[in-house]
């Protein structure tokens, strides 16, 4: 294992590492940050499908009930806005989360949580798709990043577990959707929003 000094541990000499450049956080002192892999077989259009839409993240998400995007769907841009009703059980309620960047071609997509009843304050995330072949098939490696502040009274290493688990929950749930519809061979449309 190798730390690169922002909080991000990868394995040596792993495919991963190619693909992290864009998953570099600036961390404050305050803050914790972590990288989280997954491999679908699935291949990264059928993955993208789903990821790309900023208005629908309960499609793979288990923890979302309902999200309402702020103004006219056609003209979703960055800056774009969304409330997110988060289900019971979790210690939040709602969410309101801006679209940073969203790239059709490489795959990379980028929010920030901004507001709601919650404790991630100045949550970033980011999460890229990569072509891979898994068992000779076509499949995708997800790639997702996070930094976060440290809520008081929590330790870093605490606050990380935390949201770890909710996006390798987040991951599996991906990786169900996407490999279900690869076997029916069916991708999401993707409407240029």
């Amino acid at each position: 294992m190798n730390g690169n000094g922002n909080g991000l541990v990868l394995e040596e000499g792993g495919a991963e590492n190619q693909h992290l450049q864009i998953h570099i956080h600036d961390v404050a002192d305050h803050q914790c940050s972590s990288v989280l892999t997954k491999r679908i077989r699935a291949p990264v259009p059928l993955v993208w499908s789903l990821v790309r839409r900023f208005d629908q993240p309960q499609k793979y998400k288990p923890f979302i009930s309902r999200c309402v995007v702020q103004g006219n769907l056609k003209n979703l841009e960055i800056g774009s806005l969304r409330e997110v009703d988060v289900k019971s059980g979790l210690p939040a309620t709602t969410s309101t989360e801006r679209l940073e960047f969203l790239d059709d071609e490489a795959h990379v997509l980028r929010i920030r949580i901004i507001g709601g009843d919650h404790r991630l304050r100045n949550y970033s995330s980011i999460i890229s798709l990569h072509p891979d072949i898994i068992d000779g098939r076509p499949g995708t490696l997800v790639i997702e990043s996070f930094v976060v502040d440290v809520p008081e009274g929590n330790t870093k290493d605490d606050t990380c577990y935390f949201v770890e688990a909710l996006i390798k929950c987040n991951l599996k749930s991906l990786s169900d959707v996407s490999e279900r519809l690869a076997v029916q061979d069916r991708t999401e449309p993707i409407d240029r929003i």
